[in-house]
């Protein structure tokens, strides 16, 4: 979970740390985790966007495909709890502004929640460069285990470390 000064709420991202290259069902079972995970801090249908580079269907990227899928399975019922878009990229999920301009009709667009990453190493990277030049804020726990587990970064702050096991408590 981020807090970035620059977006107008809190931010969810799934996977930064586990699952090195997730397939379609891992996905769904990451995804299941952190939406029943954001009911029980409140959100009522927590807006999912499954990220790829760019937001057509292709081939050669497999993240577009699984995206499609899942964004498919919540439309029709088979995920539910949350609003699902996929694929879409970065600049059109956080952006209202980018998807009008790039005519990319969304009703998530500047809205998202829930960030589901194609690959842990888009995670990380995406965490960490909100963390060290965004300013953000940050606490993580692990879900889907019998009990949250606080895995923080080795250079993790304490105010961070702190806030993750806080976290965890509330999972």
């Amino acid at each position: 979970m981020l807090e970035c000064p620059t977006y107008h709420k809190l931010l969810f991202l799934s996977d930064a740390a586990i699952n090195p290259t997730p397939d379609l069902d891992k996905k769904r079972e990451m995804l299941k985790n952190v939406v029943t995970f954001m009911h029980k801090l409140g959100y009522q249908r927590p807006n999912v966007a499954v990220l790829a580079a760019v937001e057509t269907l292709s081939d050669k990227m497999l993240e577009t495909i699984d995206a499609a899928a899942i964004a498919k399975e919540n439309q029709s019922g088979e995920i539910t709890g949350c609003y699902v878009e996929g694929p879409i990229s970065f600049d059109l999920a956080i952006s209202r502004e980018s998807a009008k301009i790039k005519g990319f009709d969304s009703r998530l667009a500047g809205e998202v929640d829930l960030f589901l990453m194609p690959n842990i190493s888009s995670g990380n990277i995406m965490s960490k460069a909100l963390l060290y030049l965004g300013g953000a804020k940050m606490a993580g726990c692990v879900l889907g285990a019998k009990v949250p587990i606080v895995l923080t970064s080795r250079g993790a702050t304490a105010e961070e470390k702190f806030l993750s096991l806080l976290l965890a408590m509330a999972a």
